[in-house]
């Protein structure tokens, strides 16, 4: 039996994940995001003097080109701690022997992989985002389509008096817009490059650290941290509440979904048609009554999120 290469491909992967965010958190992009720091790195070293231009090429064609074995970086990884680690003893065996000693200069692992990790957050990112903008997009439509189609309100969950489904779109619109905006600053600002060495000292740069520091992040287009953040973690505390804003905003609109077909809201709100004799009302969509899969397991992949 051939095992899934992903989980998106399982029983169950397809219910809670997407394709193109899944694919950009694979180990595969992981090993890849690590390449292209390490690549950077000597690159702009090379750039203000401290790598030979000669190495700095080599070790950037190995980073592009090599062959690395994930498995057996995978094994490694857990005697090392991480990843990165076993990678860079792999890249210095790929380039030759001049080449080796400017291999994941000045860096500690910490470096290279915070920053691959980073990569990877922005680029997974990108595409919540884009899926945030549809949604919200899809609001926007339903709150003018529905902006006199009645319906009977909740408190505290249960019927209460008449609004419009018009206005409960809007109120989506308004959650999604105010969570994609929070993730899109974070995304934009609060990604940065790590690089410090061992100690967080630059100390191996000496004075061209801070240049060197500066051209590392652009190089990767990711922000330049006012100083190395090993143990400060509030960048990667800044993402997840993001992404959990983001996460409860979708979860709103999936509980209002289920509870749309529920049997006293439709039959209440046929009792306020008749009292209000809104006669031309449009009726709810008939989706929403329908069986609401997406709605369930976009609440299911919330709860295991927050889990």
């Amino acid at each position: 039996m051939r095992q899934p290469s992903s989980s998106s491909e399982g029983l169950l992967g397809s219910l809670f994940s997407s394709p193109t965010v899944e694919a950009a958190l694979s180990d595969d992009a992981l090993l890849r995001a690590m390449l292209e720091a390490e690549a950077a790195l000597a690159s702009v070293s090379a750039d203000v003097g401290l790598v030979p231009s000669a190495a700095a090429e080599e070790i950037e064609k190995a980073c592009q080109h090599g062959d690395f074995d994930l498995v057996h970086l995978g094994v490694q990884a857990e005697s090392a701690g991480n990843p990165a680690a076993p990678l860079s003893r792999a890249l210095v065996q790929s380039v030759s022997e001049v080449a080796r000693p400017w291999v994941h200069h000045g860096a500690t692992s910490q470096d290279i992989l915070d920053t691959a990790l980073m990569l990877l957050a922005r680029r997974a990112g990108r595409e919540i985002l884009v899926a945030a903008t549809a949604a919200a997009d899809r609001c926007a439509e339903l709150a003018e389509q529905h902006r006199h189609t009645v319906m009977l309100a909740r408190t505290l969950g249960q019927p209460a008096v008449v609004t419009t489904f018009g206005l409960k779109a809007a109120r989506w619109l308004v959650a999604l817009d105010g969570a994609g905006a929070r993730l899109a600053a974070v995304l934009d600002q609060g990604l940065a490059v790590q690089l410090g060495g061992a100690a967080g000292t630059l100390g191996v740069f000496g004075t061209t650290g801070p240049e060197v520091l500066r051209r590392f992040a652009t190089r990767l287009g990711l922000a330049e941290p006012a100083l190395p953040w090993h143990t400060d973690r509030q960048r990667v505390l800044d993402l997840a509440a993001a992404l959990g804003a983001l996460v409860a905003a979708t979860g709103k609109v999936a509980l209002d979904v289920e509870r749309c077909r529920d049997r006293v809201v439709t039959g209440a709100r046929r009792v306020v048609l008749r009292a209000t004799r809104q006669r031309s009302c449009r009726p709810l969509p008939e989706r929403l009554k329908s069986r609401p899969l997406r709605s369930s397991s976009t609440r299911g992949g919330g709860a295991l999120k927050a889990s």
